[in-house]
């Protein structure tokens, strides 16, 4: 899935999953949400820093997903913080299962966006990073961006 995608706008992205975790498989999940959801999610009111999604009974639920409540929503407005279904096919909520009975790894949303027309949840498994391990990160993000510098500026002189 390309962010440069036409039919695809990114509504909410979990910068943070990156940073704290080591990303590996990846699923783009449907969600079940509300009318009111919709519209605030659309507006861009979504925040997934905390989010987790987790399997029970064979179904996988999207947990501490913040979509603040819709400014035009009345009495029937939505609880801003509550489970969400995640829609997936039987097979990839069995994935998922056996992965996170594997010691240390989680299921954390990456980002929630709209494609045609739908809001899709990118989910991913994922692994803690420990202390070292975002420093070693942050050390060869810094290396690679220097080295780009490098080459862009000895360009520049010829």
């Amino acid at each position: 899935m390309s962010g440069s995608d036409p039919s695809t706008k990114v509504l909410s992205d979990n910068r943070q999953a990156g940073h704290n975790f080591f990303l590996q498989d990846r699923y783009e999940a449907g969600i079940a949400l509300t009318g009111t959801e919709v519209k605030a999610a659309k507006a861009g009111k979504v925040q997934l820093r905390d989010a987790y999604a987790s399997i029970e009974n064979h179904e996988a639920w999207l947990l501490n997903a913040h979509i603040s409540e819709y400014s035009h929503g009345n009495r029937f407005n939505h609880s801003p913080v509550r489970q969400r279904k995640l829609l997936l096919h039987r097979r990839e909520i069995e994935k998922l299962h056996a992965a996170i009975r594997e010691k240390g790894l989680s299921i954390i949303p990456t980002r929630l966006y709209l494609k045609n027309g739908r809001i899709k949840c990118e989910i991913a498994v994922a692994k803690g990073k420990k202390f070292h391990d975002k420093r070693e990160t942050e050390r060869a993000k810094t290396a690679e961006a220097e080295a780009r510098e490098a080459v862009r500026a000895s360009k520049m002189r010829s």
